[in-house]
């Protein structure tokens, strides 16, 4: 799909600015016979069985959190469905429905026992319908990073999106589309912990370029560090090869560097207030503790003398 590097294609319309923007007159030729529901000026809801309607396969979130899930089902099961279901006519299937935006409405109302559900049936490409899957969730923040890194990845190599036209198809600055695209480049550990929320994207940005992200990310996780600090310890790891051009000093692969030694150079600067690195050789190493005024060696030995 040929398409300009800095804007929408030709004819398509302007989803940055919202599901608001797709949500115009209803179109006659899809209505169905339920009963109609004004939400709108010119916006019409249709009560339709709940079983006509299907998830979309390609729905970036995978991910639905059970205590907000059950929480929306309650209040569905009090109060109903106050905001209808975009859907799109069924793929090769007549009569039934895909979700466009508001699975996570969907789902509620099957746990809350309802029947019927009101939706808005419009016609969209699969184009549109993964555009609209993205914006809907990452306006409202329910995408996790890796669901949003993915989302942006499909419409790129499926439908020859630019990050450029990505980013304004979804709000968001060029950098931002590229930031979270690197994200997919990270190890599967480091992919894990980011997934289930142990770390977060300014982790996992500040770890990408180090030479084990793995170690950095147990590393952050068992000690709770903030990005900033995560950021320090990376710095670090990319600083020692340089170092070690000016004597003895032992690169990380010949000294046997881990995550073991990373988190223990990790506690010792915490306990100690200034920089430490650990230099180990089969056993025997060196540890070395930088200050840079006479006041932080007077507050080491201080520390060191009251352990």
């Amino acid at each position: 799909m040929a398409e300009p590097t800095t804007g929408q294609p030709a004819g398509r319309r302007g989803l940055g600015r919202g599901l608001s923007a797709l949500l115009g007159e209803s179109d006659p030729a899809l209505a169905a016979a339920q009963p109609e529901i004004v939400v709108a000026e010119g916006l019409t809801a249709r009560e339709t069985p709940i079983e006509l309607l299907r998830r979309n396969p390609d729905q970036p979130r995978r991910v639905f959190n059970e205590d907000e899930l059950e929480e929306l089902s309650n209040s569905i099961r009090e109060k109903g469905i106050l905001q209808p279901i975009l859907v799109r006519p069924a793929p090769g299937a007549p009569g039934e429905f895909q979700i466009v935006a508001g699975e996570r409405r969907w789902r509620a109302a099957q746990r809350a026992g309802l029947h019927t559900v009101p939706i808005l049936v419009r016609e969209f490409d699969d184009l549109d319908v993964l555009e609209i899957g993205i914006i809907e969730n990452v306006q409202r923040a329910d995408l996790n990073p890796l669901e949003e890194a993915m989302g942006y990845k499909v419409l790129i190599d499926r439908f020859g999106r630019t990050q450029d036209a990505v980013a304004l198809t979804v709000g968001k600055s060029r950098s931002h589309v590229a930031n979270m695209l690197r994200l997919l480049n990270l190890p599967e550990g480091v992919r894990d912990h980011l997934a289930e929320g142990r770390i977060s994207t300014g982790h996992a940005r500040a770890i990408a370029t180090a030479p084990d992200p793995d170690a950095l990310a147990e590393s952050i996780v068992r000690h709770g560090l903030s990005v900033r600090q995560a950021e320090q310890m990376a710095r670090k790891t990319l600083e020692r090869p340089k170092a070690g051009t000016k004597g003895p000093r032992l690169s990380s692969r010949s000294t046997g560097r881990d995550a073991d030694t990373t988190a223990l150079e990790h506690d010792l600067s915490e306990a100690l207030g200034l920089e430490v690195e650990v230099l180990d050789r089969n056993g025997e190493g060196e540890l070395r503790i930088r200050y840079k005024t006479l006041e932080q060696l007077d507050e080491v030995c201080r520390r060191l003398s009251e352990s």
